[in-house]
């Protein structure tokens, strides 16, 4: 198992792993946030928020300047000015703009008559009662770049339907904790955390070990990317099923930040 003095890498999903489900609290994961803050290791959140949000996020947890993936990893962002001599690190937008995915989906709504809801089709009334946001996080949640977060309001085989359509405009679909995504076919949070890796060995050339937390089905990816997986006690009612190929699984009792800081807990050595 890794120790707290190893280089370590911390990549985190956000709702309903290190902020409650519920209530988005962090303050369970505190002591743990804290340890790592001390220890110098990363913490990189990797998120189907955007951006806006969390560029927010990482003031409250005292995280500026590291790197994170928004939009469930078609927006990565890194520290250029930290970096700054290093051209090669840059922030990276990967595949279609939101523009371009949202004509998709309305092109097909517009043919075929799916049924489903968007975040560019309401107002942040409509996303603060989805989500239980503020009205200036719900500003922020409508800030997208490369990807349409949608509630789906048909049958499950319209939507397998739908994401074959939208697999002919190179796009796919996949599920979070509340709702589901449309990106470029490609994008992925275990994609984007491979690119994030390379560059991060390529700055110093250690071996940089690496541990994955999250709790839905848009996981997986990520979750497999890492050297340790934790996955969070979640609400939703599919499972989180790894590879085979991932030796180090670990499943929380815990929800949310609990789940969290009993996740790093049982991975790293921390004395």
């Amino acid at each position: 198992m890794p120790h707290i003095t190893d280089p370590l890498l911390i990549v985190t999903d956000l709702d309903g792993s290190l902020l409650d489900h519920h209530t988005y609290s962090w303050q369970p994961a505190a002591d743990w946030l804290a340890l790592l803050r001390q220890n110098t290791i990363p913490v990189v959140i990797c998120s189907s928020k955007t951006a806006a949000e969390i560029q927010v996020l990482q003031k409250s947890l005292a995280l500026e300047g590291l790197p994170f993936i928004a939009e469930n990893g078609a927006v990565l962002h890194l520290d250029v000015q930290q970096h700054s001599d290093s051209p090669a690190l840059s922030s990276q937008v990967l595949g279609k703009d939101y523009s371009t995915i949202r004509q998709a989906m309305e092109q097909l709504r517009s043919l075929k008559g799916y049924k489903f809801f968007g975040f560019g089709d309401v107002s942040e009334k409509e996303i603060i009662e989805w989500t239980g946001l503020s009205a200036s996080d719900a500003l922020l949640a409508k800030q997208r770049e490369a990807s349409e977060a949608f509630i789906w309001r048909d049958t499950d085989e319209r939507l397998a339907e739908f994401a074959t359509d939208l697999a002919l405009d190179d796009l796919t679909i996949t599920q979070g904790g509340r709702f589901y995504h449309v990106m470029s076919a490609g994008s992925g949070k275990g994609p984007a955390i491979k690119w994030l890796l390379d560059k991060y060995r390529q700055l110093d050339g250690r071996e940089w070990k690496t541990i994955g937390l999250g709790d839905g089905p848009n996981d997986v990816s990520m979750l497999e990317a890492v050297d340790y997986a934790v996955v969070i006690r979640g609400y939703s009612n599919i499972p989180v099923e790894l590879s085979p190929l991932q030796h180090y699984v670990y499943r929380t009792q815990s929800y949310g930040p609990e789940g969290w800081s009993e996740g790093l807990s049982h991975f790293i050595t921390a004395v």
